[in-house]
Order: structure tokens, then C-alpha cells, then sequence
């Protein structure tokens, strides 16, 4: 583990994050805050929002610090239980010292890992990095060498299945919680998908919903388009259509060539994905249906 993430793990020993998600209702934000205040806690961030005060969906990010919190935990998600039972709420507690044990899927073109590893390395992604799996060796040498285990598995459509039953053993072996596909350029099966819901983030090379699917840059550049860009977005079993979470664009004009638009839509990818993966690492996204609230 690097210095940065260490001191990182040390300044988040007491924090921890409540999510929640009920119908809204009047009470929820004075019944959070007392409860946190009777415990000594200190709320150092709240966000909250409603699709509809009146008959809507409430949802609510709050951040507190909380003396001997590993302690305390278990017992503070008892107490909560009883406040959660009484507005119907979905909700979870997460400490922030616990760190998400990451797997990240990658094929050849390894932009999009560089940027995360190189954020990793700087103490700037809070996760741990377990493993990498790819259907190419590309991106061995530079897995490795950062000490993270580095499985190659070829893969194609006719072999699915099985690559999935090695990969899901992998997955499980190591206790993954987060997988990101950095450029995996695979598709994922509904098994698969089912199994971590949620917990699958993509990199689509383009600005969704325009040009699902494969080669989108060079349907972009055929049509002309004046705006390109990309979307990172939990993966469903509707191709391309899961929730999303962060997208960016960069304007381009005539003189761009479809290998112009690839190279100015790679740096796209590598910013929107890397946001994406921290506010979700972070505990920054809800989602309700197929629409994610970030509370970034």
C-alpha cells in the first residue's frame, strides 16, 4: 500500500457514510440528525434530494465521524434499524477506512487502466486494486509491476460461458465488491451481470444514448457530429442502457478525422471513468430505477 493511501485509511478511521433511500416523507432529515447527534457523532457533509415532496423518492448521503467507530459499528446499525423500520427505508452504513475490494477488466487498449492506476498509485483512487483481469497480455508487464496479480483469459463469444465460470471463481476468490471495465471489450452475460448488480461499472466509448454498441467514433464521424464524447454507467443486461453515472464531451469540427475523434474521445474515457469509479468507491451514487442520483 502507498504512503498516500495509508495516511488516507488514518484521517478515515472514525468516518463513516449512512445512504438511504424511502419515500419522502416529512421527519427523515430530523429523525437522521438526531439519531447522530445522540450518539456524539459529527455530521461533516449531508445531501439529500427528492424526485417529488409530495408522493416522491427521498434519498440522503450523509457523512459523519464518530469516536472507537469500528467499535460502535455494529451497534449503531442496530439503533439505526429501529428509525429505518419507521419511514421504510433502504439503507446501508459504510465505513469509509474500508476500502473496496476492486477487480478491474480490461482488453488491448490500456488507457483507461493507466489512469487508474496512476491515481491508485497516488493515493487518489480509495480502493484496493486485487486484481486485473484481460483477454489480451497487453497490459501484463504493467500490472505486475505494481505488485497486483494480473490474470490473462482469453475470451470470445464462442467460449463465454466458460471464461465466465473462471472468472467469477477469480471474483469470489478474492471477495471483489467493485469491477470495472476499463475498454473490456467483451460482453458480459445476464448470469454474470446478476450476480454483482450494481457493482459493474463500464466506459462506453460515446455519448449515450447516441451510437450503442460497437465502433462508435467512426459512426460519429460519418454523421457529422459537431460534440463527442463518454459514458460511465452501472452494466445491465439492455447493452449500453444501465444507469449512468458521469459522461463528458469535447466539441470537434470538419477537420477531424474518425482516428482524430478515437484519440480526443481516449482522454474523455480515461477523466469520466476515473470520476465515476471514485464517487462510487466514495458512496456518492444511488440508484433509483434505471437513473442514478450523485451526490457529487
Amino acid at each position: 500500500m502507498e504512503i498516500g493511501q495509508m495516511n488516507e485509511q488514518a484521517r478515515n478511521t472514525n468516518k463513516a457514510r449512512l445512504l438511504i433511500s424511502c419515500g419522502d416523507q416529512p421527519g427523515i432529515v430530523a429523525a437522521v440528525s438526531q439519531f447522530l447527534y445522540g450518539q456524539g457523532a459529527n455530521i461533516v457533509e449531508s445531501n439529500q434530494h427528492s424526485t417529488d415532496p409530495e408522493a416522491g423518492m427521498f434519498f440522503m448521503r450523509v457523512e459523519f465521524e464518530i469516536d472507537n467507530l469500528h467499535e460502535r459499528a455494529e451497534g449503531l446499525k442496530q439503533a439505526f434499524s429501529k428509525i429505518a423500520s419507521e419511514f421504510n427505508m433502504d439503507w446501508r452504513l459504510s465505513l469509509a477506512s474500508k476500502r473496496k475490494r476492486t477487480a478491474i477488466f480490461v482488453s488491448k487498449e490500456p488507457h483507461c487502466l493507466l489512469e487508474l492506476l496512476w491515481e491508485y498509485q497516488n493515493g487518489d483512487l480509495d480502493a484496493d486494486i486485487s486484481l486485473v483481469i484481460s483477454n489480451h497480455e497487453t497490459s501484463k508487464g504493467l500490472v505486475e509491476s505494481l505488485g497486483i496479480p494480473f490474470y490473462y483469459i482469453p475470451a470470445n463469444k464462442d467460449i463465454r460461458q466458460e471464461v465466465e465460470e473462471k472468472q467469477l471463481q477469480l471474483l469470489a476468490e478474492y471477495n471483489i465488491e467493485l469491477i470495472i471495465l476499463a475498454r473490456y471489450m467483451q460482453i458480459l452475460t445476464p448470469n454474470f451481470v446478476s450476480k454483482h448488480p450494481h457493482r459493474i461499472i463500464n466506459i462506453h466509448h460515446s455519448f449515450l444514448p447516441a451510437f450503442i454498441g460497437a465502433k462508435p467514433y467512426e459512426r460519429a464521424y460519418n454523421r457529422g457530429v459537431k460534440l463527442i464524447g463518454a459514458t460511465s454507467h452501472y452494466v445491465t443486461n439492455d447493452l449500453d442502457e444501465g444507469p449512468i453515472i458521469e459522461q463528458g464531451v469535447e466539441r470537434v469540427s470538419h477537420h477531424h478525422n474518425a482516428e482524430d475523434l478515437k484519440k480526443i474521445g481516449r482522454s474523455i474515457e480515461r477523466s469520466v471513468l476515473a470520476r465515476a469509479v471514485n464517487w462510487h468507491l466514495q458512496d456518492r451514487v444511488l440508484v433509483h430505477e434505471n437513473k442514478t442520483i450523485v451526490f457529487n
